[in-house]
């Protein structure tokens, strides 16, 4: 199978958009373009990587809106792939209402797994697609931010774009 990818700027820096023949499979962000590919690799062994700027132009644009503007929506549509127990961590993430955020351990009491507050954290760090699958909104139980796939200063900078779009609205 390929898998066609882009890269392109945005205001946490670079941004990797990649789509299978489903919808969108990965978008990661980075501060290296390099980088950015090589993580992309070692999620996609088997497939075929393709660069198509062309092709992702449009989602890389919506991508980096959505980061400064994320009441708006994403209108594309996803390849979302994972275990049974990390897609239901996702969608419940995808649930959680714009501008708002949860515990881990309050995650893991909304999917029906109080016990499973770790396994949680790692569904939110296998998570490949940035900004859809809202990971940036899962803070510890003391309300501060902890770690991010993408680092804790996009995760501040996420939820300071929420805060500042729910204030102007």
């Amino acid at each position: 199978m390929s898998i066609y990818f882009s890269v392109g700027g945005c205001s946490l820096g670079k941004v990797l958009v990649a789509q299978s023949a489903f919808g969108v499979c990965a978008i990661l962000m980075g501060d290296d373009e390099t980088l950015l590919m090589n993580e992309l690799k070692a999620i996609f062994t088997r497939e075929t990587l393709l660069e198509n700027h062309g092709l992702l132009k449009p989602h890389l644009g919506q991508v980096s809106h959505f980061i400064d503007s994320p009441m708006d929506k994403i209108a594309f549509p996803l390849d979302i792939q994972g275990t049974l127990f990390q897609l239901s961590v996702w969608q419940a993430l995808r649930d959680i209402p714009f501008g708002e955020t949860l515990s881990y351990r309050d995650m893991a009491r909304k999917i029906h797994r109080p016990d499973a507050v770790r396994a949680v954290a790692n569904a939110c760090a296998s998570n490949h697609l940035a900004v859809v699958i809202p990971c940036h909104r899962i803070i510890r139980t003391d309300g501060t931010p902890s770690g991010y796939r993408w680092g804790i200063d996009r995760k501040r900078q996420l939820l300071a774009n929420e805060a500042r779009c729910l204030y102007d609205a």
